[in-house]
């Protein structure tokens, strides 16, 4: 077994000794592409979503150096047209640019090392192609494919980690990206690729306007095309977990789901579930993960309309961006819709394609984010979240007094999103005010209810034994008729389907006093 070529199937073995999820339908995608000008796949997602596992799995199908047809036979693949064909049957290239980041190499030195490495070890595979001291990679790759009749397949793991942890050094950047040109936009790639696959965190970066590598198909966060389903466990998926490990689905739901990747509307992190299954809780596995003093660095930059956004997804809102312009480079942020962008190839946001919408997609994720935002100087919105455990223990009391001075000071916080000049702008407020019920309650805005919309929600989650809430928002009015407005159009009889306890709140904001009264009653469901 090589160190950089004939890896062999040891790596997808210990996959699957462990519990598996099938996502070898991959396999079929790809092998759609060999010999194709599809041949160039560049696949995208953030981290602890499988992107290094599916390369193991991709090795363990390609190398000739083994059999592979016992990991595969129980799987979706083996029942593929494909799979006979191209089982084994190349010498397959495994660069784990990480293995170069991280060891003891001036950084513009590590391309250099990585092509003397890589090229010293295919020379000895293949003695007779004639290949030369002063040959770089790519040069004996040619003499080898041209004298053994060989198509290679090469796959690249964490390709951006150059880009990543060189940030902002264009020396080396350019140097690796010449090097990626030479190896995959050359004249003679052709014959010496029948594929190559890239994976990692971000798109190829942009040159002015087009990738450097722009024969290469992208499927990303934000475009992961046919793709889709292999980037994280489907609901369906998460469910048959559940019920094998004896875990709490409805937990799993609100704690990982949430991220709508292409067309696929619910899909959850792969780690962050198996971890909260073996582990046997839910909670945020993401502080390992590396990403959180980036995204605590890209919101500290404020761009204008930056801190709105995140106050409105805090509060369960969402937000337009345009990922087009971003440069698929770290060190290059320059707007907000840039920083939108970075998050969301983070996975601390997710995208909707068809609305050019980003938010906040479950718990785990929103925890991480304030943590985040408790690195910057938005101390009234980091008060706001912390006071949040309160109101909602005075609401629960009924002390109508309490829950106006509670909004009161939420309102504080910030005086652009919270300009209250409708009612909308009143319940983003109030969604903050109230964070710390996330716990325990599903918060919904205009819920539809009876005859309308209420304005705020809260239904206790599963097994959960706390009242529903149904809060109605006025401007210059009164809270009484926010309270009649809740009566009239019936929203308790709807509401009062999931819990036999509700409690109807009505606030209103006077805009020349600038304070709220509140009022609260207790609705008994009817016998």
């Amino acid at each position: 077994m090589g160190t950089y070529i004939d890896l062999g199937n040891s790596g997808f073995q210990s996959v699957r000794a462990d519990e598996y999820v099938d996502k070898s339908g991959l396999i079929s995608i790809v092998n759609g592409t060999l010999f194709t000008r599809r041949r160039f796949s560049c696949v995208t997602r953030c981290r602890r979503f499988g992107k290094s596992m599916a390369a193991e799995m991709l090795c363990a199908y390609y190398d000739h150096s083994c059999d592979s047809r016992s990991l595969f036979a129980d799987l979706e693949i083996a029942a593929d047209p494909s799979f006979e064909k191209h089982l084994n049957k190349y010498p397959v290239i495994y660069l784990d640019m990480t293995n170069f980041t991280t060891r003891d190499i001036p950084n513009n030195e590590i391309v250099a090392v990585l092509q003397r490495e890589v090229k010293e070890e295919v020379s000895k595979l293949y003695p007779d192609a004639g290949t030369r001291p002063e040959d770089d990679l790519m040069a004996a790759l040619i003499k080898i494919a041209d004298h053994y009749h060989q198509h290679f397949i090469i796959i690249i793991d964490e390709w951006d980690a150059i880009c990543r942890e060189t940030s902002g050094d264009k020396t080396v950047m350019d140097k690796y990206v010449n090097f990626l040109r030479r190896m995959f936009k050359g004249s003679n790639t052709t014959q010496v690729f029948a594929a190559v696959y890239m994976t990692g965190i971000l798109p190829i970066k942009k040159y002015k306007t087009e990738s450097a590598l722009n024969n290469f198909w992208e499927y990303s966060m934000v475009e992961p095309m046919e793709m889709a389903h292999y980037f994280g466990f489907t609901k369906e998926e998460v469910r048959i977990l559940a019920e094998k490990y004896g875990a709490d689905f409805d937990e799993l739901v609100k704690w990982y789901d949430g991220y709508q990747i292409g067309d696929e509307p619910s899909m959850f992190n792969p780690n962050s579930v198996m971890m909260a299954l073996r582990s046997r809780r839910c909670r945020s596995f993401w502080a390992t993960t590396g990403a959180f003093d980036a995204v605590a660095d890209y919101i500290k930059m404020n761009y204008e309309g930056l801190k709105d956004d995140i106050i409105e997804m805090l509060a369960g809102g969402r937000c337009l961006v345009d990922p087009t312009k971003f440069q698929n480079d770290m060190s290059i942020v320059r707007s907000r819709d840039d920083v939108l962008t970075v998050l969301i190839h983070l996975g601390y946001l997710s995208y909707n394609w068809r609305k050019d919408e980003c938010y906040i997609p479950n718990r785990e994720v929103a925890g991480e984010m304030v943590n985040a935002v408790e690195t910057t100087d938005w101390t009234n919105l980091i008060r706001a979240i912390q006071q949040s455990r309160q109101l909602l223990r005075v609401t629960l009391e009924g002390d109508s007094e309490a829950v106006a001075r509670g909004v009161d000071a939420a309102h504080d916080e910030n005086t652009s999103i919270l300009s209250y000049n409708n009612e909308n702008s009143l319940a983003c407020v109030l969604s903050i005010a109230y964070y710390y019920a996330r716990n325990d309650y599903v918060i919904h805005r205009e819920l539809p209810s009876g005859k309308g919309f209420a304005d705020l929600v809260l239904l206790p989650r599963k097994n959960v034994d706390k009242p529903a809430l149904v809060l109605e928002l006025k401007y210059n009015r009164d809270a009484v008729s926010a309270i009649d407005q809740i009566l009239r159009r019936q929203y308790p009889a709807k509401v009062a389907q999931y819990t036999g306890d509700l409690f109807l709140v009505g606030i209103n904001y006077d805009r020349n006093e600038k304070t709220h009264e509140c009022q609260i009653i207790h609705f008994e469901k009817e016998k």
